[in-house]
């Protein structure tokens, strides 16, 4: 029986590498739905090759132009609404959560409600609701599977073995500014930033990994997937990007996710879990690997590690405005409003402003509503 899928983020390195994958499992999967935000000219492209029943843009503006481009078979809708009716469709077995950012929040929700199978590449999401959204994946017997390479490799590791997790071991290759003193780091164009020496991600997570904020995001939302505390999540450093992550268990044997860093592999294992299929990326030849290196991160150099483990203790909404003020703080860093190392100062601002919500239960609108506040105030903080 096929598996209709909905893509949401379908034009981001996610959702792209994502229907590279499904184009060699046509015998098994059916692409039901895509999603873009703004770049409806590849929407249309995919659209053609796919024939989606429905379609879903940024803006209702936007959806009026890529009607233009798109068969008549496929119907548009636009805006959150429009990715709530997506994910809600009785046509709809398996959504990806593609989309970047906190725009994933409430479709998510959604999904969830309606009992949809989950493959989770957002970080946002559960970083900022973790816990509303684990006890509402419970409550649903919803399965969320991870996506993210690192959390990918320790779901595979964990396999049923969750009581006897001890310590989790999240790999980074220190993304473009490994070896860079972080005195240069305003000095660096752009496009440096951007350019990561190992995978090929969108613009947001790529300056997160220049910054190191992604490991920091990833440590709560590994807290939120597998029930750790985050000093129970430690970071590692590790250049050749061939180890995803390790689960250290109770009796002190380590286990190990290796791969080529190519993200065809997890979103090929999230889509077809529990089973495996034939690989679509090229196999590791260990006799050309000559070294696996490890380090811990340089605090001082990368502060976004030291700002996402405090607002991990702080719990409440405080990951949430985490979460919002470096999306904002990324936006402005490449808007050209503020320098590189003016990302994380943006956040410790905000995060040194806000009044966490002390309840012992946060609800979605506490979430959402801290995330509108540490936006705004990031933007003014930006601004002057």
């Amino acid at each position: 029986m096929m598996t209709r899928i909905a893509i949401l983020g379908s034009t981001g390195s996610i959702g792209v590498n994502t229907l590279s994958v499904l184009s060699g499992m046509k015998d098994r999967f059916k692409v039901a739905a895509l999603s873009a935000d703004k770049n409806v000219e590849l929407l249309s492209k995919q659209a053609a090759i796919f024939k989606p029943r429905i379609a879903c843009v940024g803006t209702e503006m936007l959806s009026r132009k890529v009607s233009d481009a798109i068969s008549r078979k496929t119907r548009i809708v636009s805006g959150v609404e429009g990715l709530k009716e997506i994910v809600s469709s009785p046509d709809v077995d398996l959504v990806v959560f593609a989309i970047s950012g906190s725009a994933c929040l409430i479709p998510l929700v959604e999904a969830i409600k309606k009992r949809k199978r989950i493959a989770l590449a957002n970080k946002e999401s559960l970083v900022s609701a973790g816990v509303i959204i684990m006890k509402l994946a419970k409550k649903n017997n919803v399965r969320i599977i991870p996506v993210d390479s690192e959390h990918s490799a320790i779901f595979q590791c964990i396999d049923g073995k969750d009581r006897a997790v001890s310590k989790i071991y999240l790999t980074g290759s220190g993304g473009p500014l490994l070896n860079v003193d972080r005195r240069r780091f305003d000095r660096l164009t752009k496009n440096f930033i951007l350019n990561h020496p190992k995978w090929k991600m969108g613009r947001k997570i790529s300056v997160d990994s220049a910054t190191m904020m992604n490991k920091g995001l990833e440590i709560i939302e590994a807290g939120s997937l597998f029930g750790l505390p985050q000093d129970r999540i430690e970071v590692l450093i590790h250049p050749e990007a061939i180890v995803h992550s390790m689960v250290e268990f109770s009796d002190s044997a380590i286990l190990a996710q290796l791969g080529t860093p190519d993200m065809r592999l997890p979103i090929q294992y999230a889509l077809t879990y529990p089973d495996r299929g034939p690989s679509p990326v090229e196999r590791i030849d260990f006799s050309k690997i000559k070294n696996l290196s490890f380090d811990k991160p340089d605090a001082k150099k990368f502060p976004s590690l030291r700002l996402a483990r405090q607002a991990a203790r702080d719990g409440g909404v405080r990951p949430a405005v985490l979460c919002a003020a470096d999306e904002e703080a990324v936006r402005n860093f490449l808007n050209g409003t503020i320098k590189f190392s003016g990302i994380t100062k943006v956040i410790e601002k905000v995060l040194s402003r806000h009044d966490n919500i002390n309840k012992r239960e946060i609800s979605l609108d506490d979430v959402l509503a801290s995330q509108v506040w540490a936006r705004e105030e990031a933007r003014s903080i930006c601004c002057h």
